[in-house]
């Protein structure tokens, strides 16, 4: 691949102790990011996904290793590195007693931004999303579809290098999760990277430039969809999907 590196993840490790045992839910993950690309973790629930892409953006420290961004440790700065990366929640987190302005100008102030460039990103991003209707609404009011476009526009409130999308066309009409996927394609334009973490096998198709598959916290392979759909000799990324798990349960490793 061409592009520059964004983010190297090197080695990561994650232990969790739930009082009886420790459970490794990452066992030494490596992986680059490119500028521009779209990467998606796939994987059974318990493989390790939300776990990486937690640490990723910093809501949970890594046991080990480490992750570089432009070359330098995310550790160094982690309010700097905070402010390159947005991170879409899969549930829903906003204040219901703000608008949807006000919730969005919140947003800003999080991220320093000034007054200014605080009003003109709104405005901005509340007609994007087509939400200049609600701008003055409490979030209350909003369907599911909408609190997920509320919640796209809140993570690229300050313009992020790097988004983090965590499952963010669940239970959403088909026609809304296509509006999703446009954006994601548009970020992918305007050269943001995205990584995306999703069970829709259609989706990271459509989407990815790259898929990374984890099983129980370790990458089992790193590709393009077109290449492993040809390697595996099946007609989509979901029968391809479907047969390495199928390998791993019949050899007894998943």
């Amino acid at each position: 691949m061409s592009q520059k590196k964004l983010l190297q993840i090197k080695n990561v490790t994650k232990t969790f102790n739930d009082g009886v045992q420790e459970i490794q839910a990452l066992k030494g993950v490596s992986i680059d990011m490119y500028q521009g690309e779209v990467l998606s973790l796939l994987g059974v629930n318990g493989a390790g996904k939300t776990t990486l892409s937690s640490i990723i953006s910093t809501l949970h420290p890594a046991t080990s290793g480490d992750i570089l961004h432009n070359d330098v440790s995310i550790y160094d700065n982690v309010l700097a590195y905070r402010r390159v990366i947005g991170f879409c929640p899969q549930k829903p987190n906003i204040d219901m007693m703000l608008t949807i302005e006000q919730n969005l100008e919140f947003a800003g102030r999080y991220f320093c931004m000034s007054p200014e460039a605080i009003k003109e990103r709104t405005a901005y991003l509340l007609k994007r999303f087509g939400l200049d209707k609600y701008a003055h609404s409490k979030a209350m009011i909003l369907s599911g579809g909408y609190k997920q476009r509320f919640l796209i526009a809140r993570t690229l409130m300050h313009s992020p290098q790097l988004v983090i999308f965590d499952e963010p066309t669940v239970g959403l009409d088909p026609h809304i999760r296509r509006d999703i996927w446009q954006v994601i394609k548009g970020l992918k334009q305007e050269g943001v990277t995205v990584l995306l973490t999703t069970h829709y096998l259609d989706e990271a198709e459509q989407l990815s430039d790259r898929v990374c598959l984890l099983d129980k916290g370790v990458i089992r392979l790193v590709d393009t969809p077109a290449n492993l759909t040809a390697a595996h000799d099946q007609k989509n990324l979901e029968e391809v999907f479907i047969k390495l798990i199928n390998e791993c349960a019949a050899e007894g490793t998943c």
